[in-house]
């Protein structure tokens, strides 16, 4: 997607990307993710390979990873959660490409309407 050049166009492409920004309902910063492991008992099929599945909810809490496992009745609603967040993420990702591509588009305008002075013609020989 291109950044608009026109004042005008710009500032309806940040609008709209404001309004998909703004909550339409509660986020979970974690991810949603099954796990598979083995529960130790030597009789059991997961001892053959056939490991145990279990929802388990990650995030992170400063520089320490948390895991929690999820319930089966809050599963659908979880995954909604943290859907609603990767979808935040990556706007806001967009956002902050294009704020860049605005500011080097303003830094272009201020370029064109600086003015040297004095002349260089005016300016005295370099010895």
């Amino acid at each position: 997607m291109k950044t608009p050049k026109h004042p005008t166009l710009i500032r309806r492409f940040l609008q709209a990307r404001q309004k998909q920004l703004q909550a339409k309902s509660p986020v979970l910063a974690a991810s949603l993710v099954t796990i598979r492991r083995a529960c130790g008992n030597p009789n059991c099929r997961c001892a053959r390979g056939q490991l145990h599945a279990a929802w388990v909810i990650t995030r992170k809490s400063g520089k320490k990873g948390w895991t929690y496992m999820v319930p089966v009745e809050e599963r659908g609603r979880l995954r909604q959660l943290t859907q609603e967040y990767r979808q935040y993420v990556r706007g806001r990702a967009v956002l902050s490409k294009r704020h860049a591509q605005i500011l080097a588009l303003v830094d272009q305008l201020a370029e064109q309407r600086t003015e040297v002075w004095p002349p260089a013609e005016k300016l005295p020989p370099k010895p």
